[in-house]
């Protein structure tokens, strides 16, 4: 299953700030959320101090979609979709041709990333690709994977994950 980039995109934001409650939690100044406003190319007004703590509060909702099997993400997508009172809508910005937005640029950003990850959960909902999610495979490690790859084969939800791992299966072998 082939994904918009928009959908992708949103997958993949939603998914990195779910993972940034995780210790050492990384959303914890201005700067660190208006880099992840910047790497993941929001649209809207940019995040001010004010918005910090709205938006490391949707973590663990955004966490919890993740990890639900589809039906429950069902439910919670509809509930956010309805607490926004999300309106789609077709637009274009910048380099992205025709996609859908559910709110204006002008609400703030813990309700638009809200609702462009309800949106883009729709898709793999409806394509029935839960199983793009899952647990990181890192035995200390918590953090969520979303797996777009063909093969399905990323069992890791980051670099430091997929390093470490690397590096102990070495010296396992080493001791063998």
């Amino acid at each position: 299953m082939t994904f918009t980039p928009d959908t992708i995109e949103a997958l993949e934001s939603s998914v990195h700030l779910a993972n940034s409650a995780l210790a050492p939690d990384t959303l914890t100044t201005i700067e660190a959320l208006q880099e992840f406003y910047v790497r993941f190319a929001y649209t809207g007004a940019a995040p001010t101090a004010a918005d910090l703590e709205p938006v490391r509060a949707i973590r663990p909702r955004l966490r919890a979609l993740f990890v639900a099997d589809r039906d429950g993400a069902v439910t919670l997508v509809n509930a956010i979709l309805a607490e926004q009172g999300a309106v789609p809508q077709l637009t274009r910005h910048g380099d992205t041709d025709w996609h859908i937005h559910a709110t204006t640029d002008d609400r703030p950003i813990h309700e638009r990333i809200l609702v462009e990850t309800a949106m883009a959960m729709i898709d793999v909902i409806r394509a029935d690709e839960m199983s793009r999610f899952g647990r990181c495979a890192a035995e200390d490690c918590d953090g969520v994977v979303i797996d777009l790859s063909r093969n399905r084969s990323r069992k890791y939800c980051s670099t430091a994950c997929t390093n470490r791992e690397a590096v102990a299966a070495y010296r396992a072998r080493r001791r063998a």
